[in-house]
């Protein structure tokens, strides 16, 4: 365990002796396993594995297990507690609307929520709290003390955080050129000029500006999302159209100069068919002035969504959560 690590862990226990919380999340270990291994209260953190670039939040619910990737490679993964029956966590595609160091409930009696990176407006958040071992929250996702203090410092408004009912593996997906139809090469020179200014200013900016791109199957439509805004939307022609989409979230992760593509990570939410994800977005094609929208709007960490349920039905702008074809039914 290297100083920083150390000194995060102390600040950890201060913090839950501070707020009055307590049980294994006191007890929290920091330890060199597999994410698989891990016994509750346990997590690992290994960032070192891949330094820079988007990240990812899994969470599975199955495992009771929250998983950090960064560029496609898991960094980091954690025991957690879910949602008990009648108050069960959400599954589906969230952003991180809001961040509160010191969070208190203003549901349940004040209740100290430490580290809180807020997934809803009505209430789910990934926080620090008690670990039983098994689902207890009220729809919340609770961590290990000192594996959420980690994360909190990582966490910015926008990141994208999966919550899924199976267990979840990045994909890593390579698209030639542009996404949502075919581009000239020259597009991507342009598209990589933008990634590249990105990465170099993204740790200067509080804020930034988030960009999801929505494709429903069902509505056969593409709609842009900056922040809690739609931007643009459109038709979606897909091939082979009787075939479902899936439930599936693509991140956009970098480009490649020698092969000019564009790398996303891909992944699965809810109970979905994980098939070839590369295959599956190249079915879609976005009308010319949507994809304009998109190529404007490039920048890594954009998230491009696909569900078989309706656009108006899969999302709320507010807080952008895209829900499980479970969850619409």
């Amino acid at each position: 365990m290297n100083r920083r690590h150390f000194n995060t862990l102390s600040a950890a226990a201060a913090t839950a002796f501070a707020t009055g919380i307590s049980g294994n999340e006191l007890r929290a270990q920091l330890v060199n396993k597999y994410a698989e291994q891990l016994q509750n209260g346990e997590f690992s953190w290994f960032p070192e594995r891949s330094a820079s670039g988007p990240m990812l939040i899994i969470v599975s619910i199955p495992d009771q297990k929250v998983h950090i990737y960064r560029n496609g490679i898991r960094v980091a993964a954690s025991t957690c507690s879910t949602g008990k029956p009648g108050h069960s966590t959400p599954t589906g595609v969230f952003k991180i609307l809001q961040k509160d160091k010191n969070h208190h409930s203003s549901t349940y009696n004040n209740a100290a929520m430490p580290n809180m990176n807020r997934l809803t407006w009505d209430g789910v958040a990934l926080h620090a709290g008690k670990l039983p071992g098994y689902p207890a929250s009220h729809g919340c996702v609770r961590l290990p003390m000192a594996f959420s203090e980690l994360l909190f410092s990582i966490t910015h408004k926008g990141m994208t955080v999966v919550i899924a009912d199976d267990a979840t593996q990045p994909a890593s997906v390579t698209h030639p050129g542009m996404i949502l139809g075919d581009y000239a090469r020259r597009e991507f020179a342009a598209v990589n000029t933008a990634l590249l200014k990105d990465a170099y200013s993204a740790v200067h900016v509080d804020n930034p500006t988030v960009t999801s791109v929505v494709v429903s199957s069902k509505d056969r439509s593409v709609t842009v999302i900056e922040d809690d805004k739609v931007v643009a939307t459109g038709k979606a022609t897909i091939e082979d159209d009787g075939k479902p989409l899936g439930e599936k979230v693509y991140t956009l992760t970098g480009s490649k100069d020698e092969d000019d593509s564009v790398q996303w990570s891909g992944v699965g939410y809810g109970k979905t068919d994980r098939e070839d994800m590369a295959s599956q977005i190249q079915r879609v094609t976005a009308e010319p002035q949507v994809r304009e929208e998109i190529r404007k709007r490039m920048q890594n960490g954009m998230t491009i969504v696909t569900t078989d349920g309706s656009h108006t039905d899969a999302y709320r702008v507010s807080d952008f959560t895209v829900l499980s074809s479970e969850e619409m039914d």
